[in-house]
């Protein structure tokens, strides 16, 4: 959790496992065929906030940066970038009542704008409901799968392929 890699190895497969209201944030350029995840746990830093500097991946205001920059680093381009995001359940019951406990929701909502705000759009998505899952992105084809708790994984996205 909270965690940010990235991988140009053709055998690498990234992943963030257990994803409850987390998010696992993906970003591939499929012609530097750059892989990049990050497994967000919550929507927005404060100053001040622990982790917000020392682990930038734990929150969706600072990951989205943070695994972009990352990701230039090391050869990929914004402008090729495709990005895909799951998790965000509702774990919890009382989600359902305070809008304050809605962590998988407001996780998705905080992700999706800082993806907007560096000028990326999203190519997938699978987020919400209340069972949690496992988010894998293959670093040779860019290709993205969700596994449900207690289900076979499935293809979301392929973000290799052209537009």
């Amino acid at each position: 959790m909270s965690e940010i890699r990235i991988s140009r190895q053709e055998l690498d497969v990234l992943s963030a496992m257990g994803l409850g209201s987390c998010i696992g944030l993906c970003m591939y350029d499929p012609t530097a065929r750059v892989a990049g995840m990050a497994h967000v746990m919550l929507p927005e830093s404060r100053s001040g906030s622990t982790g917000s500097e020392s682990l930038p991946g734990k929150f969706a205001d600072t990951a989205v940066p943070a695994l972009l920059q990352q990701m230039e680093r090391v050869g990929a381009s914004r402008a090729r970038l495709r990005v895909a995001i799951a998790g965000g359940a509702e774990v919890f019951a009382s989600s359902s009542v305070s809008p304050i406990l809605a962590i998988g929701r407001r996780n998705a909502e905080a992700v999706r704008a800082a993806v907007q705000r560096i000028g990326l759009r999203l190519t997938a998505e699978d987020v919400g409901g209340s069972t949690g899952r496992t988010v894998v992105l293959e670093a040779a084809t860019g290709l993205v799968q969700v596994r449900m708790v207690g289900g076979k994984a499935a293809d979301l996205v392929c973000l290799g392929q052209a537009r």
